[in-house]
């Protein structure tokens, strides 16, 4: 795959870089927090060749890649300065305290996903190469096993150069005051537990390898301190002081006072997350298990998951995982079940494919390109992935690391609960197939295999006014998105007559709640988008009343769309009203076919496929 034609595409389709605020990305998403979301072409991104899906949550535009993620967040990275955090634009929006602390959670922990997930996997790899009789005095897994402790042991090393990053602290700064926390004479105080004080202020010693929250709260204090500091102190001798007063300031209020306070802090919600389990961890995992793909849908699984990570430093151990983790295999067994009831090559393969990604813990696919996309899969799925979660619950399944739950990670549920899990993966997988086969999918989805074929053989469409006004070049609209052609080729309509109709026979593909605009994808295959006035998006539905929902299939003349155009224009707004063809690229689009003024069930477009166009391609 062409990663740097992707990364400009996105780019641009998400309004540029200047309207890039930051980004991140995790295990299989890009994660923009944008400036203005308006100017982001959610449905055009949708449709380009390596996108999954485009999700909105916890105040991030998501967009689904896969396994490629990380390719094309570099090949962003090359080509513009989004990935570069310090960058980012400092001037904060209203934001819900949820969407707030989303952002913050994965911004700080998506970034050392790699190195948890590798040396995760390695510790489970090197527990069944002990099984099988390794020797635990041997050279080899003396030196496999240090590099796969090390990651666990440093952890607020690596948290404290994402933390830095997201709050801009310096991350060196960071750094030294984590390795302050992990140092070999601070561990040799808290093993002979000697009592020490700084300034006559008593210091309650505490071991901070693995912990998690400290290092966080610590690297936010440096943040600020730095600031403060930089803003006071002369250009001249700042770089010089700035740095020594941090280091003086943050790592004694980290030892005296942060790190006392949130490390008991995490023990009292290890110690809150048990009560809750233990007083029912059937009730828990079928919750857990039923609720986390749903989670994973709109990504607040990240408010959950320092939860396990919590567990895992103060235990030693993730019940979270043991839960939840048999989910992944449950959207696998969906999208195989649908391999299995369909007779269509594409959607089998399509659906084969998803199935294996999602056996090795990438649920995406499955998710988005198959399972949710007809629904009842997905639906079966949760149901399946609740049953597994109970067994998980009552076997108290849970793993020895971090890691995403797939078939390579299942040696770290070795231990208890391990023959638990292992049946409450093989439910997940086969009730979840069995009754997507019966149940889930009906084979006249596989219809849709044929349309390519049927729409490749028309030569020729004509598309019809759906509105009553005057005809206005696309590149007049005063919207660079359309006026551009950024969003396809076709025409404007300034509508003197409040009602939109239907410009083709076909199906309704997309019918914004809001009223304000509607797409429409031909028998032929033509996909239309019209958009009534510029910005109208604002307005939340006022003045629309939306006579379609998205799905149903219509005829040429329908009444789409009523709306009130002169209250529109008296609050301000544009009503222009441009109809594009989203994928012209595999037309000849002639828009001059009509005089200035245009009715309903007139000729506004002929469009002429192009030779061997590709409706797939679009």
């Amino acid at each position: 795959m062409a990663y740097d034609k992707l990364a400009r595409e996105i780019l641009s389709l998400v309004g540029g870089e200047k309207n890039v605020e930051s980004l991140v990305h995790c295990a299989t998403r890009l994660r923009f927090k944008l400036k203005d979301r308006t100017k982001a072409n959610k449905e055009k991104i949708e449709k380009l060749d390596g996108v999954v899906s485009v999700i909105e949550s916890g105040g991030q535009f998501q967009i689904v890649i896969g396994n490629t993620v990380a390719d094309v967040y570099r090949a962003i990275g090359e080509i513009s300065n989004v990935t570069n955090e310090n960058t980012a634009n400092e001037q904060k929006k209203e934001e819900k305290l949820w969407d707030r602390f989303i952002d913050l959670v994965s911004s700080i922990f998506t970034p050392i996903l790699p190195a948890l997930i590798g040396a995760g996997m390695l510790k489970g790899l090197l527990m069944l190469a002990v099984k099988l009789g390794l020797n635990v005095e041997s050279g080899t897994y003396i030196l496999l096993s240090a590099t796969a402790d090390s990651v666990f042991y440093f952890l607020p090393m690596l948290l404290a150069f994402s933390s830095a990053r997201k709050f801009r602290a310096n991350p060196f700064l960071a750094l030294v005051i984590a390795g302050a926390m992990i140092h070999p004479s601070i561990a040799e105080l808290v093993k002979n537990k000697t009592d020490i004080s700084f300034l006559g202020i008593p210091v309650v010693l505490m071991t901070y390898s693995s912990t998690v929250f400290p290092i966080i709260i610590a690297s936010y204090l440096l943040a600020k301190v730095e600031q403060f500091f930089n803003r006071l102190i002369h250009p001249v001798a700042k770089n010089v002081l700035t740095p020594l007063l941090s280091l003086v300031i943050v790592a004694p209020v980290t030892f005296v006072a942060i790190g006392p306070v949130f490390t008991n802090v995490s023990k009292l919600l290890g110690i809150g997350y048990e009560f809750v389990y233990n007083l029912n961890p059937i009730i828990a995992g079928l919750v857990l298990g039923g609720i986390w793909q749903i989670l994973v849908v709109f990504g607040v699984h990240w408010g959950i998951v320092p939860i396990g990570w919590n567990n895992l430093a103060l235990y030693g151990r993730n019940t979270l995982s043991g839960m939840n983790g048999p989910s992944n295999f449950a959207q696998a067994g969906a999208a195989f079940g649908v391999f299995l009831k369909s007779k269509s090559k594409k959607v089998k393969q399509i659906a084969l494919s998803a199935s294996l990604t999602a056996i090795f813990s990438i649920t995406e696919p499955s998710i988005y390109g198959v399972n949710l996309r007809y629904k009842k899969p997905f639906y079966i799925a949760c149901l399946a992935g609740a049953i597994a979660g109970a067994i998980g619950g009552a076997a108290g399944s849970g793993t020895i690391a971090a890691g995403p739950v797939g078939i390579l990670s299942i040696p770290l549920f070795m231990g208890q609960g391990f023959i638990g899990f292992l049946i409450a993966i093989v439910v997940a997988f086969f009730l979840s197939a069995i009754l997507t086969y019966f149940f889930g999918y009906d084979r006249k989805n596989d219809i849709e295999d044929s349309t390519p074929e049927m729409a490749a053989s028309v030569k020729s469409e004509v598309i019809s006014s759906p509105l009553k006004g005057e005809r206005v070049e696309l590149q007049n609209v005063n919207d660079e998105m359309f006026a551009k052609g950024i969003l396809g080729d076709g025409v404007a309509i300034i509508p003197s007559e409040g009602k939109l109709y239907s410009p083709a026979d076909g199906e309704v593909t997309t019918a914004f709640q809001t009223g304000h605009a509607v797409g429409i994808t031909t028998e032929n295959g033509a996909e239309i988008l019209m958009h009534i006035g510029i910005n109208t998006v604002e307005l939340k539905g006022k003045y629309f009343d939306l006579k379609v929902k998205q799905g149903q299939k219509v005829k040429s003349g329908d009444l789409l769309v009523e709306f009130d155009a002169e209250r529109i224009k008296s609050d301000g707004y544009d009503i222009t009203t441009p109809v594009v063809i989203t994928n012209s690229k595999l037309y000849k689009v002639n828009t001059n076919l009509n005089s200035k003024f245009v009715n309903p069930g007139e000729e506004l477009i002929l469009l002429e496929r192009k030779e061997n166009a590709d409706v797939k391609k679009s």
